[in-house]
C-alpha cells in the first residue's frame, strides 16, 4: 500500500491511498464467502457455490464492492498510522479507481487535531477570591435549619404571603376545560412564585372555602403558551412556625448541645464549601489563561459535533416538544438565532479546553490505568444513579469507552496543571489546593460548580432530615 498526505488547511488533510490488488485478496475471498453463503443456486450447497457462478449470478462488481467496503476501514487506519495523522470526526472517503486485477485507489478527507504550542506550564499563576465567612452567612444557614424544622399549623384567617395552602386549580380556554392546567389538593407556598403568574396575588386575602379567578399563561401541555382562565379554590391555610434559636433547637437539629457550638460548626462547614469554590475558580481561571495565551484553529467538525450534542440535550430535556422549546426560548428572552449563536460560542470554548488538555496530556505523557478508569466509571455511575456495572455496560455498548478514557486523561492533565500552579487569594495568601482533596488532584480536576454545590449540600445533609418531614 502506498499513501500520501496533503494539508488542505491547519485542521484538515487529504490522504491518497493506492493498494495493489493482491493485497485485497483476503477481503475478496471473504466477500465471496459471505455472498456465497446467502445465494441459492440449484445443484450447489449453501457456501459451496464456485466464484465463477457467484460472478454470473450477482455480478463481479457486487463482490468487488463488498470486498472494498470491508477493506477500507483497515486501509484508512493504516494510512493514518503511517503519517501519524490524528483524525477528528468522520472521514469523507471517495474511491477514485478500482481496476479489477490491478489496484484500488481512494482518497480520504478528514479533520485533524490542530498543532498547539503550549507555554511553560510549571508555575502558572492565578488569583482566586478570598475565603470569608460572615455572620450573615452563618445566620442564613441557621435560618435554613429553622425552616427545615418548622411545623405547619392550621390558621382560621385569610391567606398571607408565606402561608402554605391546599388548593384546587381548574383551567379553561374559551370556556373549554384544560386538563394540563387543572389539579386537586395541591400544596403550595404562597409567595414562592414557582407555579403560575398571578397565582400569589389571587390567593392573598382569600380564606378556606373561597375561590378566585385570574388569567395566566399555561406552562405545559399542548396548550403551553396559551392564555387561560384559572379558577383557584382554597381548601386550607397553614402557617409555618419556626423554632426559637436556643440550645434546645441545637440539640434537635444537630449533634451539638449549644447554639454556639452549632454556629461554630456551621462556620467551619461554610468555610470548607467556599474553599472548594476556590478550587473551582483556580481551575476555571487557569484554563481561561491558557485559552487567552494559546491560539489555534478549531476543526469545524469537532465544533459542530459539540453544538449538536448541546442542542440535543436541551431539546431532549423538553421532550422534543417544539411548543415547549419555543416557550423555553421566550423565557430566556432569546430568538432561535441568538440561542444557536450562544450555544456555538459556549461549544467552541469547551472544544478549545478539550484540545488544550489533550495537548497537555501529550506533553506530560499522561497514561490512564485500569484502576483510574474504574474509579471514574464508579463516580459517573453514581451521578446518574446507576449501578457501576450497568453504567459500564451501556458505555461499552454505545461505543463511548474511548471518550470516557479521554475524559480521564484530560482530568489527569488538568490535575497536573493545578499541581504545578501558583494559586493565591485576593489578599496575596497562597492557596493549598492539595489540602482541599487530601492530595487527590484527580478529585480537584473533576470539580465543577455542580460538584461544589453537592459538596456544600453533603456538609449539611446530617442536619434537618426530620424537619423535612415535619414541614411537608
Amino acid at each position: 500500500m502506498k499513501s500520501t498526505v496533503e494539508n488542505l488547511s491547519p485542521t484538515r488533510v487529504r490522504l491518497a491511498v493506492q493498494v495493489p490488488f493482491d493485497e485485497l485478496k483476503p477481503s475478496l475471498d471473504a466477500a465471496y464467502k459471505k455472498i456465497g453463503g446467502s445465494v441459492r443456486v440449484p445443484g450447489f450447497r449453501p457456501g459451496k457455490v464456485p466464484t465463477r457462478v457467484i460472478d454470473q449470478r450477482v455480478g463481479r462488481g457486487t463482490v468487488l464492492e463488498e470486498a472494498v467496503n470491508s477493506a477500507l476501514p483497515g486501509l484508512y487506519s493504516g494510512a493514518l498510522r503511517e503519517h501519524e495523522v490524528q483524525p477528528v470526526g468522520q472521514p469523507e472517503i471517495e474511491v477514485t479507481d478500482l481496476s479489477d486485477g490491478d489496484s484500488l485507489a481512494f482518497t480520504v478527507e478528514v479533520d485533524v487535531r490542530p498543532e498547539i504550542t503550549l507555554p511553560e506550564l510549571d508555575g502558572l499563576a492565578v488569583t482566586v477570591d478570598d475565603v470569608t465567612v460572615s455572620d450573615e452567612d452563618v445566620q442564613e444557614q441557621l435560618d435554613a435549619l429553622r425552616e427545615r424544622f418548622g411545623t405547619l399549623t392550621g390558621v382560621d384567617r385569610p391567606v398571607q404571603t408565606g402561608d402554605y395552602v391546599s388548593i384546587d386549580l381548574t383551567a379553561s380556554v374559551d370556556g373549554e376545560p384544560i386538563e394540563a392546567g387543572s389539579t386537586k389538593g395541591m400544596s403550595y407556598e404562597v409567595g414562592s412564585g414557582n407555579l403560575l403568574d398571578g397565582l400569589d396575588d389571587a390567593l392573598v386575602g382569600k380564606s378556606a372555602g373561597e375561590s378566585t379567578t385570574f388569567t395566566a399563561e399555561l406552562q405545559q401541555g399542548d396548550k403551553a403558551g396559551t392564555e387561560a382562565q384559572i379558577e383557584a379554590t382554597v381548601n386550607s391555610v397553614k402557617h409555618k412556625e419556626l423554632p426559637e434559636v436556643d440550645d434546645e433547637f441545637a440539640q434537635l437539629a444537630s449533634e451539638f448541645d449549644t447554639v454556639e457550638e452549632l454556629r461554630e460548626d456551621l462556620r467551619t462547614r461554610i468555610g470548607r464549601a467556599k474553599s472548594f469554590e476556590q478550587g473551582a475558580q483556580a481551575r476555571d481561571r487557569l484554563m481561561e489563561k491558557l485559552i487567552a495565551e494559546v491560539e489555534f484553529p478549531v476543526p469545524e467538525s469537532a465544533l459542530q459535533s459539540e453544538v449538536d450534542a448541546r442542542e440535543h440535550e436541551v431539546i431532549h430535556g423538553l421532550g422534543h416538544d417544539d411548543a415547549l422549546f419555543e416557550r423555553y426560548l421566550s423565557l430566556q428572552g432569546k430568538t432561535r438565532e441568538e440561542f444557536t449563536a450562544e450555544l456555538r460560542e459556549n461549544a467552541e470554548e469547551s472544544v478549545r479546553v478539550q484540545f488544550l488538555l489533550d495537548a497537555v496530556a501529550d506533553k506530560t505523557e499522561v497514561q490512564v490505568g485500569d484502576a483510574e478508569l474504574t474509579e471514574y466509571l464508579v463516580r459517573q455511575a453514581a451521578r446518574y444513579n446507576m449501578a457501576p456495572q450497568e453504567f459500564a455496560n451501556q458505555i461499552v455498548q454505545a461505543g463511548n469507552l474511548p471518550a470516557l478514557v479521554s475524559d480521564v486523561r484530560r482530568n489527569k492533565a488538568l490535575a497536573a496543571i493545578l499541581e504545578s500552579a501558583v494559586v493565591t487569594d485576593a489578599s496575596g495568601n497562597p492557596v493549598d489546593l492539595a489540602a482541599l482533596t487530601s492530595g487527590s488532584y484527580d478529585e480537584l480536576a473533576d470539580l465543577a460548580e455542580d460538584d461544589r454545590d453537592e459538596e456544600y449540600d453533603e456538609e449539611y445533609e446530617e442536619y434537618g432530615d426530620e424537619g423535612d418531614d415535619d414541614s411537608e
